[in-house]
């Protein structure tokens, strides 16, 4: 037997991105610990916010970025076991950066106790002939920045002309696309005369838009067409905008920010110090209720 020590396993502060989820019943086998197949789809769940935690998504970045992703190989490390009920964080980072491979490191952590890693090698591939590919440089830049902890947003902010083609196809989406309101509801003359944000990712792609109308004689101002992308809600990019149209709107003088917020959206809105104002009401088919903020 060797006497060579054995590597340090991983710890916490080896990553800087986390997926917490809690064992289900339905994840535990006869001997009352989880099954290990489902490690692997913890650690695929956790890839999955990986990439939110990128601003990408998923679908339409690998189309921009004309390619798709393949697990080449997988491998499972086990240390110890997960139970019923225990909360795990799955850590996740990418490790190495080939020519067409990526390699990510993953670990399953209960508070501070190692359980399972796992090293994932994807190629990045034709997804026609699935014949490998080089690594797009935007993405290699995207990763290398992430895990050396940049920034992979920035906000934007500018006129309908500047803004509005890439704004509107968000708002399509999401608006009519997804919540159904009727087109002839969506696109007004207020488009013209507001200030728009966007939040871009770092592939130039709108993954948030607002807009911000002229203040009122009372120095109330509205901020309405608040839309973030579907799969990227709860990211932090919706707070984004807020802080955007809320900074311009302080410094152009306006005294109050006034909404109207989707009865769904009220407590994103009560956490970012707006207050109700006045009944519930309903819009495009809707529920709604005023909301104001004093600047």
């Amino acid at each position: 037997m060797s006497n060579t020590p054995e590597t340090s396993l991983p710890t916490r502060d080896d990553f800087r991105f986390f997926h917490r989820l809690r064992v289900r019943w339905a994840e535990v086998d006869m001997q009352k610990i989880v099954f290990n197949a489902h490690y692997l789809m913890y650690f695929d769940t956790a890839i999955a916010d990986y990439w939110r935690a990128l601003a990408l998504p998923y679908e339409e970045a690998m189309l921009h970025l004309e390619g798709d992703l393949y697990v080449r190989k997988a491998t499972v490390d086990y240390r110890a076991s997960g139970r019923v009920d225990d909360v795990l964080d799955v850590a996740m980072k990418c490790r190495r950066i080939g020519t067409s491979s990526l390699v990510f490191d993953g670990a399953l952590f209960r508070r501070d106790q190692y359980l399972v890693g796992c090293e994932l090698v994807y190629v990045f591939a034709d997804p026609t002939t699935q014949t490998s590919r080089p690594v797009p440089a935007p993405l290699r830049e995207i990763l290398l920045g992430f895990e050396a902890g940049e920034a992979m947003t920035r906000v934007e902010t500018g006129d309908w002309d500047t803004l509005g083609a890439e704004a509107g196809a968000l708002r399509r989406h999401v608006f009519i696309e997804e919540q159904g309101i009727p087109e002839e509801m969506e696109w007004d003359l207020d488009d013209a005369r507001s200030t728009h944000a966007v939040v871009r990712n770092r592939l130039g792609q709108v993954i948030a838009t607002a807009r911000l109308l002229p203040a009122e004689a009372d120095g109330s101002a509205h901020v309405g067409r608040v839309a973030v992308h579907r799969v990227l809600r709860g990211e932090g990019h919706g707070e984004a905008l807020m802080a955007a149209l809320e900074d311009f709107a302080r410094r152009r003088g306006d005294r109050t920010i006034v909404l109207n917020a989707q009865r769904s959206a009220e407590r994103f809105y009560l956490r970012q110090g707006y207050a109700v104002s006045g009944e519930p009401f309903e819009e495009v088919g809707i529920p709604h209720v005023e909301m104001r903020k004093a600047l």
